[in-house]
């Protein structure tokens, strides 16, 4: 009897796992497009962040429909380079994934860049970012005037930094640094500096790091480093068609 009773247990259990498995793999296929819909409403908002556009979200009846709307205005132009600068076809900019691209050798590597055209007729061109804090990944998006070298706007975000310390850079704040700062010094792309203590006013290439985050002020200013020079041949380019036209 009670090797019958064991059995049963068993058996019950087993059928049990079983059903409850299927369940979670029905749901979680069933919740695949919602989920895929967030994150690229989520994507698309950070874009428009950092040409500070999205300002009217809290107040919109749909978050999916005014984002999508938004961003279909305000984004002119998606495309894709390489780090020789040129255009590189057939690879949709808003699928490619950076920690993949990262991955690769440099020379196969695709990087996205996202054209807006402003309310006062202003281009702007938006960059992704990707990189590593204190206690995981950090990313965002940087926009640069149509010199290719001049800030127009910042947008970062997290996964897990700490409240209060790493994790205000997220906050508008602290982005609210980059508007106006150079990455170019003459000829040889600077970047920009997150400095421990305060940047100097007069510099344009330094901003002040998060008081108390220094391993994730470090890492936000090697992820924009090292993702701005992918673009650097692209810059540069740009810049030559751009003066050439002019002339």
């Amino acid at each position: 009897m009670k090797k019958q009773s064991n059995l049963y247990i068993f058996m019950y259990s087993s059928v049990m796992v079983i059903i409850v498995a299927a369940l979670l793999s029905l749901a979680s296929t069933a919740l695949r497009p919602f989920q895929e819909k967030n994150v690229e409403t989520e994507k698309r908002l950070d874009i428009l962040k950092s040409v500070g556009k999205a300002s009217e979200l809290a107040t919109a009846a749909s978050k999916h429909e005014y984002v999508g709307k938004e961003f279909n205005q305000v984004i002119v132009e998606q495309l894709v380079v390489n780090r020789a600068g040129d255009k590189v076809t057939g690879v949709d900019p808003f699928t490619v994934d950076l920690k993949v691209e990262f991955a690769k050798p440099a020379a196969e590597q695709n990087l996205p860049v996202y054209v807006a055209k402003l309310d006062d007729g202003s281009i702007k061109y938006i960059l992704p970012l990707l990189g590593r804090g204190l206690w995981g990944p950090i990313w965002g998006y940087i926009s640069l005037n149509d010199d290719y070298n001049t800030v127009y706007g910042a947008s970062f975000a997290h996964k897990s930094e700490t409240p209060g310390l790493g994790a205000e850079i997220a906050n508008e704040e602290f982005q609210s640094q980059f508007k106006g700062k150079q990455i170019f010094n003459g000829s040889k792309l600077v970047s920009i500096s997150v400095v421990k203590g305060g940047a100097q006013p007069s510099n344009p290439h330094g901003v002040d790091a998060v008081s108390g985050g220094t391993i994730t002020s470090q890492g936000l200013e090697e992820m924009i480093r090292e993702c701005l020079m992918g673009y650097k041949e692209f810059f540069i380019k740009s810049k030559t068609q751009s003066n050439e036209r002019e002339d």
